[in-house]
């Protein structure tokens, strides 16, 4: 059950949506959370990752790695592709795999070859944090490529402050709503301790002031 005040929550919505500059670009609203009572060095990190029920990064890049069936519908879909003599032309290169992955915010991979991406770029797209999602032939890619915009993730390294996208400013003020309180919740469910560990929460547009929610 969340601890978040509703009401405060509201309020705080309704003001980084009220108070803000238009911009050439749509904004993103992210989570920002600090956490206590949590040693990152002894204590076991964690990641995890949940679809939100509203689209929250409709900006968001996505590339599929693909066969030749998928690398047609892709391109009649206008989505980015990299097939697989594209890769072996990377030749494994850190340098050049990490340019690659810079250009696109997540990928996804047709499930017949997803077992070469490996061996093709090797262990690089892992550590980016970029190794892509499978995508089987019978998949809807705009489905899929939904799901993807619509997944946070929480994943604990060295420090005790994480974030993630939750919406946009685009969305409803219930949009945003719906979307912060699940991926709060989903976080202290990874917790150690639950809200225990839970030191501040804040909520804020790309380029606006934060707002405390906890």
């Amino acid at each position: 059950m969340s601890k978040i005040p509703p009401q405060q929550l509201m309020e705080s919505i309704q003001a980084i949506l009220k108070n803000r500059k238009e911009r050439k670009f749509k904004e993103s609203i992210d989570l920002q959370v600090n956490l206590k009572n949590y040693d990152p060095q002894k204590d076991k990190r964690f990641s995890g990752s949940m679809k939100l029920p509203n689209v929250c990064r409709p900006r968001m890049t996505v590339c599929l790695i693909c066969d030749l069936v998928h690398e047609d519908i892709a391109k009649k879909a206008g989505v980015p592709t990299q097939n697989q003599d594209e890769l072996k032309k990377l030749n494994k290169n850190k340098k050049l795999v990490k340019k690659m992955c810079n250009q696109y915010d997540a990928f996804l991979c047709s499930e017949s070859i997803i077992k070469n991406v490996p061996r093709l770029v090797g262990p690089h797209m892992n550590r980016a944090g970029k190794f892509p999602t499978v995508c089987g032939q019978n998949e809807n890619l705009a489905e899929k490529i939904n799901e993807l915009q619509s997944t946070v993730k929480f994943q604990l390294k060295k420090v005790l402050c994480l974030g993630t996208c939750v919406g946009h400013v685009d969305m409803t003020e219930e949009q945003v709503r719906q979307n912060t309180v699940m991926a709060i919740n989903f976080l202290v469910s990874l917790l150690k301790k639950n809200w225990q560990n839970l030191k501040s929460a804040y909520i804020k547009t790309t380029m606006g002031a934060p707002q405390r929610i906890y």
